[in-house]
């Protein structure tokens, strides 16, 4: 009976410190180096907000006021806006929420398979899409936009639900670094060459990790390999319809891996808090813009 009461209340304590850290996140730093950027970037990440069954306003406002004190040069959310219910939370709260991100390069996003879900046809999708856009938010599914000389940022419409458009996606692109937004890393053996980093959501870090067990339920599937943080993969053959690549064993594709915000299925998480990430892009030595002559030195 003792050992009874000392696992139930065990498990109680574990319960309730999952409940709150489910409405508790961190803001991570995050250093490296971009080829083709020729000055630096900050660019600040958001992921699967989840709107609707556990996440409302006030959660939403903290993460936009977080991301705004980064004063970075880009903002970009990696899909997952709404969770699989927001029939009780009015969409216009969460459009009226993110209308405060402002980035002086912008505010750009890709859907990810709940926003599929929850929006199942493609006019409501479209209309969210043009809300989103009269709030500063520019959807890139398959698009492209030349943001600086030196910088290229793309996205890719949902690997679950989405139809992927490589040629669309890297059309406009005329030259400098490319960094592209995919809410599911399992689409990261498919990132085209020329792209040199790819941000992803969708696996929340696994939400609720057990010791010694991982992850209960996992959302990919390559299992724990794209789980997380920094990851590394090589390109799989392409089919007849993507670009061409170079051979899987002569390049490395970089991706970074979000816990993402918000829940979903219960508001829980454990061990696998959640972030807001800011990257700060520098370029490689040899591609750095050269100084300025008439700026003043550095202070010894």
């Amino acid at each position: 009976m003792r050992l009874a009461r000392s696992l139930l209340s065990v498990f109680g304590t574990t319960l309730g410190f999952s409940y709150v850290n489910a409405y508790r996140y961190r803001t991570l730093q995050q250093r490296t180096q971009l080829g083709g950027l020729t000055r630096p970037l900050k660019v600040v990440l958001l992921s699967d907000l989840h709107y609707g069954n556990w996440i409302g306003r006030g959660s939403v406002r903290r993460w936009v006021r977080s991301a705004m004190e980064q004063q970075a040069d880009l903002i970009v959310i990696t899909g997952d806006f709404l969770d699989s219910s927001v029939s009780y939370r009015p969409i216009k709260t969460l459009i009226k929420e993110l209308s405060a991100l402002q980035a002086p390069l912008g505010v750009y996003g890709v859907f990810g398979n709940h926003d599929w879900t929850s929006l199942n046809t493609q006019p409501v999708r479209a209309r969210f899409a043009q809300q989103l856009a009269e709030a500063g938010i520019t959807i890139i599914n398959n698009a492209g936009v030349q943001l600086r000389d030196d910088f290229y940022l793309c996205g890719i419409d949902d690997w679950w639900f989405g139809n992927q458009d490589l040629q669309s996606t890297l059309q406009a692109k005329t030259g400098g670094a490319t960094l592209m937004l995919s809410h599911n890393p399992d689409f990261l053996p498919h990132v085209p060459e020329g792209v040199g980093l790819t941000l992803c959501g969708h696996t929340h870090g696994g939400q609720i990790k057990l010791p010694f067990l991982g992850p209960v339920k996992q959302a990919s599937l390559y299992g724990t390999r794209f789980l997380e943080g920094w990851v590394q993969t090589q390109p799989e053959q392409p089919s007849a319809a993507e670009p061409a690549i170079e051979p899987a064993e002569s390049r490395t594709i970089r991706g970074y891996v979000t816990h993402g915000l918000g829940v979903t299925g219960l508001p829980l998480r454990l061990n696998c808090p959640a972030e807001l990430v800011v990257f700060d892009l520098q370029p490689p030595a040899e591609n750095q813009a050269p100084a300025d002559p008439n700026q003043a030195p550095p202070a010894p």
